[in-house]
């Protein structure tokens, strides 16, 4: 990144004490948002869907999509694997900072961490003012861009927070126990600038995108009458990689600096979800409540000590067209973890290789193959929906809860008449992808660290 980088963050950093408070009376409208017995509930929209305030322009291609997918697992890889992502020690423990009078900034922006593929509405600050904020349970740390943004913001549909139109605005101070808790939410040590002392933090990913900016709080809405005082997010001042026109990430991680942590006080530590499809819509609902008046099978949540945020689970078997795998079950015994970020469900490839062949050999007595697409290697010729043959998959997870996966949550259709498997290998790590989870509801229930997987899609 070099010493204009440098530069730059020197500029960042010496503007950190210049917020100041006044009053702004304007109030944006907020999402619907149902709420009872103690849970909130939002609509989730799909970044692609029809009517996404966060819709690309021009839309994305398919391609677009799995390379942004293959930069996210990528990221998850380094993590389960335990190499080392973090931002280069130099950056995060540097303390005697010199600021100049003017800095010009190179953009150089990561691949991606996906551009997010789930959305939904949530108000800061006093007035509450809305932003479309990505969801994902693999990050803990929520941040959204702020001004003055005084070295990068991408375009993001709506208008930038501004921290000194908040009545309830308030920075961090680097000896805070909000900065010291950075370290395990972002896997980064935070910065300190000395001179305001204002913490700051970095949220980094494999990628080479990150976000950096000032630790902060302010008043959370997630409902009309439900709001969280003091709620710790990250202000961002540099946001560089595709993370498409959202404000920010909304955290759902295992932490307690996540946004599902610092409610959970007051919800219950639990929140489930239904992700819908491209055409459709679904629910993010937060509170210990929303677990009640579904059938949910459940199976344990583990935890992987290097990466506890992460939600782990133990995928023990898969079946297509009712046959087992000829698979020992040795073989499934890797880090597996369910992601909503993550579109394609990658396999170890000791499970998916026997996985393809199974799909195929039935598959192929029907449709005639294709070639590959991106990471996709197993492709048909056909649209999706004139496809009445597809054998059933299902994924078999530890206690006997599973996911019956029909067409549309096995197959994708990338293009007219080309058709592929939505699965893919990886090395030694497994990922639950959202998109075998469209329309299943999701219960993440940390309290008694347990996952559920239920059926009725998401009415």
């Amino acid at each position: 990144m070099g010493l204009v980088w440098f530069l730059g963050w020197f500029y960042l950093l010496a503007t950190a004490s210049s917020f100041v408070e006044k009053e702004n009376e304007a109030v944006a409208l907020g999402p619907r948002v149902n709420q009872s017995g103690g849970v909130v509930q939002m609509t989730i929209h799909h970044v692609h869907g029809p009517g996404s305030s966060l819709a690309p322009q021009p839309p994305v291609s398919f391609s677009a999509v799995l390379a942004w997918d293959d930069a996210r697992v990528k990221t998850l890889n380094s993590r389960l694997t335990r190499k080392d992502t973090r931002f280069p020690k130099s950056v995060l423990t540097k303390k005697d900072i010199r600021f100049p009078k003017s800095v010009s900034v190179p953009l150089n922006p990561g691949a991606s961490i996906g551009s997010g593929n789930y959305y939904v509405k949530v108000g800061l600050g006093s007035p509450a003012r809305y932003y479309s904020m990505i969801v994902d349970t693999g990050s803990s740390l929520s941040w959204l861009q702020c001004k003055p943004c005084v070295v990068y913001c991408h375009v993001q549909a709506d208008p930038l927070f501004d921290p000194s139109a908040s009545k309830t605005y308030k920075s961090l101070s680097c000896t805070s126990s909000q900065c010291s808790s950075l370290v395990d939410a972002t896997l980064n040590n935070p910065l300190c600038e000395t001179s305001s002392n204002v913490c700051v933090y970095t949220a980094s990913y494999g990628d080479s995108s990150y976000s950096m900016g000032y630790l902060s709080q302010d008043l959370l809405t997630v409902a009309p009458s439900q709001t969280l005082p003091g709620f710790v997010y990250g202000c961002g001042q540099d946001s560089e990689g595709l993370f498409g026109r959202a404000a920010g990430i909304l955290g759902l991680g295992r932490n307690k600096l996540s946004m599902l942590g610092q409610v959970s006080s007051k919800f219950g530590y639990a929140f489930s979800y239904c992700l819908p499809t491209r055409g459709g819509g679904g629910f993010l609902s937060i509170g210990k409540a929303s677990l009640a008046g579904s059938a949910y099978k459940f199976t344990p949540m583990t935890t992987d000590p290097g990466n506890p945020s992460l939600y782990f689970l133990r995928l023990t078997a898969i079946t297509v067209g009712g046959r087992a795998l000829g698979v020992a079950a040795a073989q499934y015994r890797v880090p597996t973890i369910i992601d909503s970020g993550t579109v394609i469900t990658r396999l170890p490839m000791s499970v998916y290789t026997p996985f393809q062949q199974a799909f195929v050999k039935i598959m192929s007595s029907k449709y005639a193959r294709a070639p590959g697409f991106s990471i996709l290697d197993t492709c048909f010729k056909g649209n999706l929906k004139d496809m009445q043959s597809v054998p059933e998959v299902r994924l078999i997870f530890q206690g006997g809860a599973d996911l019956n996966l029909r067409p549309v949550n096995v197959l994708l259709q990338v293009d007219e008449g080309l058709t592929c498997l939505a699965f893919a290998g990886n090395n030694g790590v497994a990922i639950i992808g959202n998109h075998q989870q469209q329309t299943f509801k999701v219960a993440h229930d940390i309290s008694t660290a347990r996952i559920g997987f239920a059926t009725g899609g998401c009415n």
